[in-house]
């Protein structure tokens, strides 16, 4: 039997408009629900609806009894739907205005006083096979067809573009099925009705649509990350968050002075997604934000993610993905995005060209991109990859943006970048925002708000003091990450202006993080904890700072719990055997325990046999420290001065061990440099004497070449049986790379040691390194193409292997007679570098 869905509308007015009157916040309907509830039959243009308002919070239910309260009799399937469809429709389509932010700027407020019945109501009948086709799959079915046309004539009136109406009208759709099969169950269930059988039958079946997956996915991995602790505390990140300011960068990398700097989510974030018409050309850009570290760019991605999800889904969808955590870069962009979205939607083919599906695709850490990808040049690759895509969006009816973060430094040995990279930096928190951070810190610090409002002040005091230097002042404490630091240690008396005092440079920076060391070892020894880790406060910092080498040499992202375990058995037989003997007694796995109870976590993709840290520059720090251990115990004398504890062959394995991994950052360096500056175990002369000496071996090719089993290959052995579990092979670097990288780290901390050397007149003439060897007796080189020849082997690595890695480091390097003819120097940092005689003819020196 087939009836006319505008005619039960009718016949029943009376009843439902005394039941949409009675909604439960009448007033909150817009303007445009309105006109469309108009436009459906559903609201009456001449009663009082129309001018009170519509309110659709849960009206499903209550219509459908009012009209079998009024005929006293059972529905079929075909009245029940044909009275809760459309105002099920009205609730998703309302449901959207009120929570997109385009949406509510676009749409109009007023009221359509011209508004009146659509002339596709008249006619739209349901029979029991087209009421169970639309509750079965409502977006798919006839009824839904008719109210999506009806629906996409009041959005044209309204301005929208045609891809906005199309994904509006989608997912308003795909929503309706939920609400109509909700407002049915409730109904349902409450009486024996016929149509319990068929509705059952029909809420069986299975949704094939990307649309459920899509809200699964945002729900469980975008809205929870805001949600998450903020390292060891109680609160989130959004207790804590305050929005981040940004400004243009220039073609060199610099912050434009001549721009004024902007509210990223306020400013830039509306203007990219909201009005992207009224500038074409920004739909073609890729966004770079830049930042040091500790500066925010990885919350501030988990929290604009949740504020698209929040305020502009459906017309985008924010996708978060941690570079890090890609598995593989295929030749094809769409592989490599779809292997790095974990989510249903995505394991289908056309995911990325549905029309009615428009992504905003945030992708975390360019600079923690995997090893492959530095080796084999995939990081120049994959941001050429990302822009011609997105240019291809832009041309196409995909429309899908991308926001890329990371440090300045991964894209200033990139030799082309993408012309339509366009490049933000994030800038130190100012008055105003910190202000803001003040604020929050206040409201999580302590439940009694007198004492919160003491501590503040102590805080404020603290870091206003007149002892205290300007860097920490103006600089470190406008750092997210340092100034959460500061104030936590602060609150719980761990650190003091005394601890600060006297301190500049990076020994602030390096001091603040010892501080926070102790903290974390402290703070977290409370006496649960200690019954669970059960070592000792020194033998835990000796553990991280293990575990910190470890997460760099498997590329500066996680590490296996058991190649940490190895590397302790070597460095720290002690513990070892302590963590044994525990094991053995209790059955207890100390080492996990003690990583799990700090600043680390299981590492994504990983079944629990690796860890990351929190923060990659606390990893990074506790490496450095971890080398600082190593290079001093180099020079370390026997007892009685009888030579080093070490012989040459030792040292070339430790070497090996040490620095045959990747190249030394600039970050690395700094910390080691300013850890060693401040040791009185660090003794330059020796140091620079023994890696000198193994700096010729290795350009002869000593070790590489050796009989058997050489250094490079038992090194690369153990990083093949130590990588994480969702590593491949081809991840892992080859002997000849790891030979490679051994040798120009150890030019690195010869040229360091050079500079340090040259800006002491006592030790000039002893701490004197030249790439290319020693002079003979008449001051000439005795291979003045050896650089050259080192540059060449580089390309082991990659095309730019020797610039990626020592290119950085070479200020003020003694080039002098190199013979450099040809060679590609561009974006090398030759200030103040000692060229006398060198031969630069053809180099490229960009």
């Amino acid at each position: 039997m087939k009836i006319n869905i505008r005619d039960i509308w009718q016949q029943n007015r009376p009843e439902l408009d005394q039941v949409l009157e009675a909604g439960e916040v009448t007033a909150n309907t817009t303007a445009a629900t309105l006109g469309l509830a108009i436009a459906l039959g559903v609201a009456n243009p001449v009663v009082g609806v129309a001018a009170a308002g519509l309110a659709f919070a849960g009206p499903g239910r209550k219509v459908i009894e009012a009209v079998a309260k009024k005929w006293n009799k059972t529905l079929t399937l075909e009245e029940v739907v044909a009275i809760a469809a459309p105002v099920a429709y009205l609730k998703s389509f309302d449901s959207w205005i009120k929570r997109n932010s385009i949406l509510k700027d676009k749409i109009s407020q007023d009221r359509d006083k011209e508004a009146h019945v659509d002339s596709r109501i008249d006619n739209l009948t349901l029979d029991q096979e087209l009421a169970t086709n639309a509750l079965r799959n409502f977006h798919k079915s006839e009824l839904a067809q008719t109210y999506n046309q009806i629906l996409s004539s009041q959005l044209i009136k309204q301005g929208l573009s045609k891809t906005e109406i199309d994904i509006v009208v989608a997912w308003v759709a795909w929503e309706t099925g939920r609400y109509l099969k909700e407002a049915v169950e409730e109904y349902s269930s409450s009486k024996e009705l016929a149509i319990i059988g068929i509705y059952k039958n029909a809420s069986q079946e299975d949704d094939s649509s990307p649309y459920k997956s899509i809200e699964t996915y945002l729900a469980e991995q975008i809205a929870t990350k805001p949600l998450e602790k903020v390292f060891n505390e109680e609160f989130s990140f959004a207790e804590i968050y305050v929005p981040l300011k940004a400004a243009p960068v220039d073609a060199n990398g610099k912050v434009s002075k001549d721009k004024k700097s902007f509210v990223l989510v306020e400013d830039w974030a509306k203007k990219m997604l909201l009005n992207p018409q009224k500038d074409p050309q920004k739909g073609k850009q890729v966004m770079f934000i830049q930042g040091g570290p500790g500066r925010g760019k990885s919350v501030f991605c988990r929290m604009f993610a949740d504020w698209v999800r929040q305020k502009i889904h459906p017309l985008w969808i924010p996708i978060l993905i941690r570079l890090r955590d890609i598995e593989s870069f295929e030749a094809s962009f769409e592989k490599t995005l779809q292997g790095a979205v974990k989510a249903d939607f995505a394991r289908e083919d056309g995911w990325l060209t549905d029309s009615k599906l428009r992504f905003l695709f945030l992708l975390d850490g360019f600079d923690e991109l995997r090893m492959e990808g530095r080796v084999s040049g995939g990081i120049e690759r994959f941001i050429k990859q990302v822009g011609s895509y997105q240019e291809r969006c832009d041309t196409s009816e995909m429309g899908h943006r991308f926001i890329v973060t990371g440090r300045q430094l991964a894209l200033q040995d990139i030799s082309f970048l993408p012309g339509n990279l366009e490049r933000v930096e994030l800038l130190e928190m100012d008055d105003e925002l910190r202000r803001q951070w003040f604020e929050k810190w206040q409201q999580v610090v302590d439940e009694d708000q007198v004492i919160a409002y003491r501590k503040i002040e102590l805080l404020k005091g603290f870091l206003q003091s007149r002892n205290l230097p300007d860097e920490v002042k103006e600089e470190l404490a406008r750092e997210p990450l340092l100034l959460y630091l500061l104030a936590a240690m602060h609150r719980d008396g761990k650190i003091s202006v005394a601890d600060l005092s006297g301190t500049s440079g990076i020994q602030t920076k390096i001091t603040i993080y010892e501080q926070a060391l102790d903290w974390v070892l402290t703070k977290q020894r409370k006496p649960v904890q200690r019954e669970i880790v059960r070592l000792e406060e020194e033998e835990l910092s000796q553990v991280l700072i293990e575990a910190g080498l470890c997460v760099v040499q498997s590329g500066g992202e996680c590490a296996r719990v058991k190649m940490i375990g190895d590397r302790l058995k070597k460095s720290e037989p002690e513990i070892v055997e302590k963590i044994e003997h525990i094991r053995n007694q209790d059955k207890d796995d100390v080492l996990k325990n003690a990583l799990a109870a700090f600043y680390l976590k299981p590492a994504a993709g990983d079944e629990g046999g690796s860890v990351e840290f929190f923060h990659k520059s606390f990893g990074e720090f506790l490496c450095a420290k971890r080398m600082q251990q190593t290079l001093e115990e180099w020079t370390a004398l026997r007892r009685r001065g009888r030579g080093f504890n070490l012989n040459e062959d030792q040292l070339a394995e430790e070497i090996y061990d040490l620095l045959g991994y990747g190249g030394l950052t600039p970050e690395i360096m700094e910390y080691l440099w300013g850890l060693l500056a401040d040791s009185q175990e660090f003794l330059p002369v020796e140091l620079f004497t023994r890696l000198e000496d193994f700096y010729e071996r290795w350009c002869d090719g000593k070790f590489i070449d050796a009989d058997g089993t050489t250094l490079p290959q038992a090194k690369m052995r153990r990083l093949r049986e130590r990588k994480p579990q969702f590593k491949q092979e081809k991840d892992i670097l080859g002997q000849r790379q790891i030979d490679v990288y051994t040798g120009l780290n150890v030019m690195i901390l010869l040229l360091k040691l050079h500079r340090y050397g040259q800006q002491q007149e006592e030790l000039k003439k002893v701490i004197n390194f030249h790439p290319c060897g020693k002079r003979n007796d008449q001051g000439k080189l005795e291979d003045s193409t050896r650089l050259f020849r080192i540059i060449g082997y580089s390309r082991c690595i990659s095309n730019f292997g020797f610039l990626n890695t020592v290119g950085s480091f070479l200020s003020s390097a003694d080039l002098s007679f190199a013979y450099l003819s040809s060679a590609d120097l561009s974006s090398a940092d030759l200030s103040f570098a000692y060229l006398r005689d060198a031969d630069l003819s053809f180099a490229y020196l960009r």
